[in-house]
């Protein structure tokens, strides 16, 4: 009898083994778009890092003899292969990263250990804890910056900006493509406050905010958005231009208010993109960046189109009433030594930013898998990729210069995609 019995038990288990795993327990890999957008970006990544492990790689296989004086090498000996103070970082870093995830998914880690990590993917607060996180957070770095908002800047472009605005009036706006928008805030803080900087410096505040409920918005977490609030505060890029007058953050927000707005109030997406514009006219080239985010988005295909035709529309009627101004620089034809030498300019200007260099291509690889329960994973992805090649581009087809400021951004959607990580399952 007993004999019978465990025989049966046995065929019970076999057919169990042979019936397919329930939807919810299936591993789902990453689709071949999600492969496609990875491999783009982690190659983008990839150049623009390797200056961070070989500093002088790139400038002197393209820069000419003549151009070197603006690298601060005039007169010395390149040695391309000479080493830069993070590339150990950054080798130890990425490994520690990839082995303890590889170790955590094949279930070979100590258990307190994994317990650790899914605690931290799991975990969520309360919209009460949440607010009152926020508010602590925002209260620290008020009482942190507000000093600086008696100091004048010493940025070179400050006091070109400042005798602008002194000059500006809101008729102008019609006469010239200037970036209007800036001057406005910039020139209502001086009436409002008696201070230039006031109103930039509550912009970086809302742009705080706004990155909170951006990605808590894609990620269904309030410690997501958290977060990324939280990276996006520790970031020296951010902290240096956040009361600036000369790089105010205004074109960020706008931005950023453009893809929340795809979600919360479609209709004045397309509005907050074309504000962006006038403050600054960079975010024209994140039009495709913004497609594939609405693309991804779970509205109906006529929204979609309603706010794909308006951000099209916008840049078509922008490029033809802009016909003859040169807004990009007065270079005629594109170099490519000079789009190589673009990529340089991450790894100089993002020095200060040691969390965003040495955790860009973890971040990437855990995107292409996070993408598998949050779709906006890919156009995070996106977004990096696109952010890193604008300076090269800018370079190659123009002769102005990049600036640290325009990472702004990237450290930005590096403070999301950490927060896709911690999306709740299946999200969006």
């Amino acid at each position: 009898m007993a004999k019978k019995f465990r025989k049966r038990h046995e065929e019970r288990l076999e057919k169990d083994a042979k019936k397919p795993e329930p939807e919810s327990t299936q591993k789902i890999r990453p689709s071949k778009i999600s492969w496609i957008i990875f491999f783009f970006t982690i190659i983008i990544v990839i150049i623009s890092l390797t200056p961070v492990v070989f500093p002088a790689l790139i400038i002197a296989n393209f820069a000419q003899v003549n151009d070197l004086e603006r690298f601060g090498v005039s007169g010395l000996e390149i040695n391309p292969y000479q080493t830069g103070p993070l590339s150990g970082a950054l080798f130890v870093t990425s490994g520690i990263v990839f082995a303890l995830a590889f170790l955590h998914f094949r279930k070979r880690l100590p258990q307190s250990i994994s317990k650790g990590f899914q605690f931290i993917f799991d975990f969520e607060v309360s919209k009460k804890i949440a607010l009152i996180s926020m508010v602590i957070i925002l209260t620290i770095y008020v009482a942190a910056t507000a000093n600086e908002l008696g100091t004048e800047e010493n940025w070179e472009d400050y006091v070109g900006v400042k005798q602008r605005v002194e000059k500006w009036s809101p008729d102008q706006i019609a006469r010239s493509f200037e970036p209007h928008v800036n001057y406005f805030f910039i020139s209502s803080s001086m009436i409002l406050f008696g201070n230039y900087a006031v109103i930039p410096f509550l912009t970086s505040i809302a742009l705080v905010i706004m990155t909170y409920f951006f990605t808590k918005k894609i990620t269904q977490k309030r410690f997501a958005g958290l977060v990324a609030a939280v990276i996006l505060l520790q970031s020296n890029v951010f902290l240096t231009f956040d009361t600036s007058v000369a790089y105010s953050n205004f074109w960020v927000l706008f931005y950023m208010l453009s893809l929340y707005f795809m979600y919360r109030i479609w209709p004045l997406s397309p509005i907050s993109y074309l504000v962006s514009i006038p403050a600054k006219a960079l975010t024209v080239t994140f039009l495709p960046m913004s497609i594939y985010f609405l693309l991804r988005c779970s509205i109906s295909r006529k929204k979609k189109m309603i706010i794909a035709g308006s951000m099209i529309g916008i840049i078509i009627a922008g490029v033809a009433a802009s016909s003859g101004t040169d807004i990009t620089g007065n270079q005629e034809k594109f170099l490519s030594e000079e789009f190589w030498i673009g990529f340089a300019s991450f790894a100089t200007q993002m020095r200060f930013d040691g969390l965003v260099i040495l955790f860009m291509i973890p971040l990437v690889v855990g995107l292409l898998f996070a993408s598998t329960k949050n779709k906006h994973a890919e156009s995070m992805m996106v977004m990096i990729s696109g952010m890193l090649l604008i300076a090269p581009f800018l370079a190659g087809f123009s002769d102005q210069t990049n600036q640290p400021y325009r990472f702004v951004p990237l450290v930005t959607f590096f403070a999301v995609g950490v927060g896709i990580l911690l999306s709740r399952a299946r999200s969006l």
